[in-house]
């Protein structure tokens, strides 16, 4: 095989499994445990999860949205929420029957603009406390701070959170960062992504490996798959949100 040939090959098979995933997916809109319109869902409280980051693009969206989805596999709708700016991604990527059945009650309840997107409702609102009281009854909720300055406001309607950082944040900041969290909300959970610098994070409780595939799958709201998965179903038992 040339090397031109071997270049296109990594970008192929990661879209060929990934169309893999989506074929081998039920089509009868009972994925994960989702139920129909109109069937009676168990009385339970759904956590929400609050996710914020130290620096601009060091994960925060892809934490949010793998443990959003890591959620809805074991939420009995087989979906969850998770906010997003009126832009951020995954236009166009094909949803599932729970996701869209999830975004159809959002809209009911007029909290905000979804879409949906893989096994999420990916939701657009101005007053998250209004989306955290209506999504006791809907779904699991992560809130992603894309704007550092919505973590406190995020943490303070929280049951847990998460700080997300990397290699170029100082460990020393994170510490500090969540203990200021701490008084307004439950102490975040600090979440280090793989990389230059990651070493010098003793303080981290999980470190979030690098995995294009599994970022990606994230990104479309699907749970992540290998060290990626792994890594956000370890970050979920030490919230302690799932029974």
């Amino acid at each position: 095989m040339t090397a031109r040939a071997d270049s296109r090959r990594g970008p192929l098979m990661t879209a060929l499994g990934l169309a893999l995933d989506w074929l081998v997916e039920p089509v009868d809109g009972d994925e994960g445990g989702a139920v129909a319109d109109g069937a009676a869902v168990p009385a339970i409280v759904r956590p929400v999860i609050a996710v914020a980051g130290l620096r601009p693009r060091c994960g925060t969206t892809t934490v949010a949205r793998a443990i959003a989805a890591e959620l809805a596999a074991h939420d009995p709708t087989g979906a969850g929420l998770v906010t997003a700016s009126a832009t951020s991604g995954a236009l166009g990527a094909l949803s599932l029957p729970a996701a869209g059945r999830l975004t159809r009650a959002v809209a009911a309840t007029a909290v905000g603009h979804a879409r949906a997107c893989g096994r999420l409702s990916l939701v657009h609102c101005t007053d998250p406390s209004a989306l955290a009281r209506a999504a006791r009854d809907l779904a699991p909720l992560v809130l992603d701070a894309e704007d550092s300055s919505a973590a406190p406001w995020n943490v303070a309607l929280a049951d847990a959170a998460v700080l997300v950082g990397d290699g170029r944040v100082e460990p020393a900041l994170a510490e500090v960062v969540a203990g200021s969290l701490a008084r307004v909300g439950p102490r975040p959970l600090l979440a280090v992504k793989e990389g230059m610098g990651t070493e010098r994070w003793g303080c981290a409780d999980v470190v979030i490996p690098h995995s294009r595939v599994g970022a990606r799958l994230a990104a479309v709201g699907r749970e992540p798959r290998g060290q990626l998965g792994r890594a956000v179903a370890d970050l979920i038992e030490r919230l302690g949100v799932l029974d």
